[in-house]
């Protein structure tokens, strides 16, 4: 996967992150992703499809997933619910969306989110794709991004 790929991933949940909950992300160090299971019990999973195909997961920590909840529904989650997951979601979406406009040359499209949780999950991205797993800190616990995109020959109908 080539690294101008993941830079606008990287950015975009940075931004996300300070703009949409006014929390701060402190980057770790980039490796490839071994094995098919995200490192946190809940996952935002989007695929993209185009002149690239591939998956980003946005993997988290309970107690980010409830204080990012929380500041987005300006209420205090205390329990994850279907309100938690959906904002998980909308994280995702607002991740892949912000990086997506950034990958213009690649066409991208952006699947709907979808929501994955449980301590041993397991996602599953295409099989000519070596994903590239970036950890993140804030202060209400860890998460990672997961990104894994293949340039293809010709654009992948949505």
């Amino acid at each position: 996967m080539k690294a101008e790929y993941i830079n606008p991933f990287i950015t975009s949940l940075g931004t996300v992150f300070r703009t949409m909950l006014q929390c701060d992300v402190k980057r770790g160090s980039l490796h490839l992703k071994e094995g098919s299971y995200p490192n946190y019990p809940i996952s935002g999973v989007i695929g993209l499809s185009g002149r690239a195909i591939g998956t980003v997961v946005l993997s988290m920590a309970k107690e980010v997933a409830l204080k990012a909840a929380s500041m987005m529904l300006m209420t205090d989650c205390q329990e994850v619910n279907a309100d938690v997951l959906d904002a998980v979601g909308e994280l995702t979406n607002m991740v892949a969306g912000r990086a997506k406009s950034q990958l213009e040359e690649l066409q991208l499209s952006v699947s709907l989110p979808n929501i994955v949780t449980g301590q041993d999950h397991e996602v599953r991205f295409p099989s000519n794709v070596v994903p590239i797993c970036v950890p993140f800190e804030t202060p209400w616990g860890p998460l990672t991004l997961e990104v894994g995109l293949a340039p293809v020959a010709e654009p992948v109908a949505p």
